[in-house]
């Protein structure tokens, strides 16, 4: 949003960073597709490999169990030895539905900001946004679904179907998984906003013309549970909404059920469909949009003099998330490794950032102790920068703050091509920061 401050989230993969390893270490990441000189995992393939197979439905059950805390301990499982890695990527963006496309896109400053074409917005003071164009649901959703679900939903089932896909989970391979150790955790900022708004406008008629549905397909859960009922994933299954940081909390939440032992595989990151009326709207109410509707490919300019607000987009990322030696035993192409990250909050206002930065630079700080790693060995950053004037200043004074004049970092918004995808921001970006360690590990290779 307008450069909303609390809460935040901040986590590290190996996509970002350059660490220092022992020979020990660097034999292991040898091994299994990392650079010897530092990315701490690559792929074993190309960026534009893909794999093929989708997963069949099922049906999910949840179950709480309390053993005696003798039980508990005897079982648990050390943190420190479970290591989570990237087997798999999807996304559904205004730069295409292809995590390759997609980043091929943005290489070559593609802009996926136009007039709004799916409702008259001629009286708005904002007509643009990232707004998708083409999609179709056709081998991903149910067409009896479709024709019932918000946007949102229909994104987010997309996308985590399509990292599957991306992550090599064949037929074969879905049917040996250990559902109960499987979770979904995507996320959504604004929830089906178009299905409760139509039935607010069904509901001025009569309540006999709602949509049976308008309440559970609002709710920002029902997206991670509709996927979970249709591959039969028993894991951890819920949504967390956090603003703009909607994905960072759930992929930081997700790596963490695998780190403590409680799942293998893990669906995060997050979806949100908010370019319709109530929600442009609302946002024009705020004060918080471009107004440069003249030109649009130009209006999301993060860090720029000339900023006047952030352009709202639309879409979903994921990511599939696997404990190492589950994806190593099952062949998975690693992409990259999770290593840490942090929640904190600035605890000062609802959009206006704290002035000294406090909350992202503590969230910072607690990020690289919990990955492992010293500052020096960041080299890339994929900002939150909205192109808002309070909130880029007071990232990018934050930013020189903790990393100073590291002469390897290099900091970049996405979002002057995608716009702001609210909750699904963080995911799509985490997209991009791994596809750009996947280009780096390839030149390196030659």
């Amino acid at each position: 949003m307008a450069g909303v401050a609390p809460p935040l989230c901040t986590w590290l993969v190996a996509a970002c960073l350059s660490a220092a390893c022992g020979d020990g270490e660097k034999e292991k990441l040898r091994r299994y597709g990392g650079s010897g000189g530092g990315m701490l995992f690559g792929s074993r393939r190309r960026p534009g490999a893909r794999c093929r197979g989708r997963a069949r439905s099922g049906i999910p059950m949840a179950v709480a169990l309390h053993p005696e805390r003798g039980a508990v301990e005897s079982k648990k499982t050390d943190i420190k030895q479970r290591r989570v890695v990237v087997t798999g990527m999807g996304v559904v963006t205004p730069l295409g539905h292809d995590p390759d496309e997609f980043y091929n896109n943005l290489l070559q400053g593609v802009s996926g900001i136009s007039e709004i074409e799916a409702f008259d917005c001629s009286k708005y003071p904002t007509r643009i946004a990232g707004e998708i164009k083409s999609f179709s649901t056709d081998g991903w959703v149910a067409p009896k679904l479709a024709k019932r679900m918000d946007k949102f939903m229909l994104y987010l089932i997309t996308a985590g179907k399509k990292a599957l896909e991306n992550g090599g989970i064949t037929e074969e391979i879905m049917n040996e998984l250990d559902k109960s150790r499987c979770g979904v955790l995507i996320g959504s900022a604004m929830g089906g906003m178009k299905v409760f708004s139509d039935a607010i406008e069904a509901l001025r008629v009569s309540y006999k013309k709602m949509n049976p549905f308008c309440v559970p397909f609002a709710t920002t859960n029902m997206g991670s549970a509709i996927l979970a009922m249709d591959l039969g994933w028993m894991g951890p299954n819920y949504s967390i909404s956090t603003a703009c940081a909607t994905s960072n909390f759930c992929i930081l939440n997700a790596a963490n059920h695998i780190r403590r032992g409680e799942t293998d595989v893990m669906l995060c990151g997050g979806s949100d469909a908010p370019i319709i009326p109530i929600g442009l709207g609302g946002f024009v109410a705020c004060r918080a949009l471009s107004q440069r509707n003249s030109d649009p490919a130009k209006a999301s300019r993060p860090w720029d003099v000339d900023r006047d607000g952030f352009v709202m987009g639309e879409g979903a990322g994921v990511l599939l998330l696997e404990e190492l030696e589950h994806a190593k035993q099952r062949g998975a192409e690693i992409y990259a490794e999770f290593l840490g990250g942090s929640f904190t909050c600035d605890a000062y206002h609802m959009t206006e950032p704290h002035p000294e930065g406090r909350g992202v630079i503590l969230c910072i700080e607690n990020a690289l102790a919990d990955a492992g790693v010293v500052k020096e060995d960041i080299n890339y950053v994929n900002a939150h920068a909205t192109s808002t004037h309070m909130g880029d200043l007071k990232e990018f004074e934050a930013l020189n703050r903790c990393f100073g004049q590291n002469p390897q970092l290099r900091v970049n918004s996405t979002k002057s091509m995608t716009g702001h995808l609210l909750g699904a921001a963080g995911g799509i970006e985490a997209v991009a920061a791994v596809q750009y360690h996947l280009e780096l590990v390839w030149q390196r290779r030659g």
